[in-house]
């Protein structure tokens, strides 16, 4: 074996070459491996794509251009994750704008920034129920929340306006009643008549067509949280071309049967499908 000596120094050239043939095999997989972990990687233009799609699909929802349309909200997406930036009106807002969001196709995460402007209420303060029950009522399809006025004082809710019949007038009692935190219930609505009623419904139906499915499973989680009967119910809700589809426990029968109501008379809903466990007694 060849040897190359000086001073200080001693160089073993066959070892090198036996090196050196041993190493090629290892280098020779570098450019595979190189090539596997591009394919790997989604290219840039993908991720930008998809996150634009996030962007637009955010502003043009229904949640988004019709309750969100006053507030200064900034949508932000980066691969899936995306933030929100701005201030909203109420705190109600806040929370609607990261569950429409959160059910757009390709979002991963929201990291939610936003403000309300001037500060949150009180937990339970007049104010604070009062924003509470108009939310709930804009949610839902059978009463007239536009027309309806809602003011709080110790826990009562006075509520004023027109109501298209008995029946609807009775309903939003009936929903008011149900939200969290409040007492108790003056309906002092006038009742302005049937044919107001079928246009209403009229005007409900074609509305509903153009409901989004993000919006629509960010209202119905809304609704759900929001009454008192079923807050702290353990519920799953996805939506697909207007069918709601809700899993999870319920504590009997007819709590499941209110998550169906409630759910059913959400604008946009057009079918529930109740897949909820029955886990108390009957």
């Amino acid at each position: 074996m060849p040897r190359v000596q000086g001073r200080g120094y001693c160089i073993d050239i066959g070892s090198n070459e036996k090196k050196g043939e041993t190493m090629k095999p290892a280098f020779a997989l570098f450019p595979v491996l190189t090539v596997a972990l591009l394919l790997a990687i989604p290219p840039a233009h993908a991720s930008s794509k998809m996150d634009n799609r996030i962007e637009a699909s955010a502003k043009k929802s229904y949640v988004f251009e019709t309750y969100l349309k006053g507030d200064d909200i900034k949508i932000q997406s980066r691969d899936g994750v995306v933030t929100l930036t701005g201030s909203v009106l109420e705190e109600s807002h806040k929370s609607l704008a990261q569950e429409t969001v959160a059910e757009l196709p390709g979002v991963k995460k929201v990291d939610n920034q936003l403000e309300v402007r001037g500060g949150s209420p009180a937990v339970n303060s007049d104010i604070w129920l009062a924003t509470k029950v108009k939310t709930t009522l804009l949610f839902h399809r059978n009463v007239n929340a536009v027309k309806t006025e809602v003011s709080v004082k110790d826990a009562i809710v006075t509520l004023r306006g027109d109501a298209a019949s008995q029946a609807q007038k009775e309903l939003t009692t009936e929903y008011a009643k149900d939200v969290t935190g409040v007492k108790d219930v003056k309906n002092e609505m006038t009742v302005s008549g049937a044919s107001t009623s079928a246009a209403s419904t009229k005007k409900h139906k074609t509305v509903g067509e153009k409901i989004d499915d993000a919006s629509i499973t960010a209202q119905v989680k809304m609704t759900l949280l929001y009454h008192r009967s079923t807050s702290a119910v353990s519920t799953k809700v996805k939506t697909k071309h207007g069918v709601v589809t809700v899993s999870g426990n319920a504590g009997n029968a007819a709590e499941k049967s209110l998550v169906t109501k409630l759910a059913g008379d959400v604008k946009g809903v057009k079918k529930v499908a109740n897949r909820m466990t029955v886990t108390g007694s009957k």
